[in-house]
């Protein structure tokens, strides 16, 4: 099975890969020096797994949530997977213009935690969601300013790049869909 995408998605999808492999292999050689009885306690897996399943579940609602609303309101012609063609500024993305990376920047802690690894979760972990975050939106900053000119600049005036109100995170993780209004 192939999916049709631009090369910059396809960079970016084995850039994340690359990353939470890192991940997990540079907690593995934290844990051995620093955390030597965590990484064979089975309590401590049998928490940090049920925790981590949670957070990942967490993370793929929120990252869902904005995949599908770019994809309800963003392709109005035929494009590559992942690509749009018009500025969305409903639902989740009138609240903020990043809600995919806020989302996703919960997957390296979520997986730190699945394969708990403590050097992973508190050191690699906080590292990478930043970098999502950051590299994430800095990248798809420039892409929408160079596709979508003064709408998105007029758009970026308005609605920040990340909301934690609880009113946010509530739209973007919540598990109703069936509110997913501009507000």
């Amino acid at each position: 099975m192939t999916i049709a995408t631009t090369p910059s998605v396809r960079i970016r999808i084995v850039l994340w890969i690359a990353l939470l492999a890192g991940g997990i292999v540079g907690g593995h050689l934290i844990d051995r020096r620093l955390f030597p009885t965590l990484w064979g306690a089975p309590l401590w897996h049998l928490l940090t797994f049920a925790a981590g399943m949670l957070l990942m579940r967490l993370a793929f609602r929120g990252a869902a949530r904005g995949g599908r609303e770019l994809a309800r309101s963003g392709r109005k012609g035929e494009l590559p997977r992942l690509e749009t063609d018009t500025l969305v500024v409903t639902g989740i993305y009138a609240q903020m213009r990043h809600p995919m990376f806020l989302a996703l920047a919960l997957i390296p802690p979520a997986l730190a935690l699945i394969v708990g690894s403590p050097g992973f979760l508190f050191f690699i972990a906080p590292v990478e969601s930043l970098l999502i975050v950051t590299l994430g939106s800095w990248l798809e900053e420039r892409e929408c300013r160079r596709k979508f000119g003064e709408e998105y600049e007029a758009y970026a005036r308005r609605v920040p790049p990340y909301c934690l109100r609880r009113g946010c995170i509530k739209a973007l993780f919540g598990s109703d869909t069936r509110g997913e209004t501009g507000g």
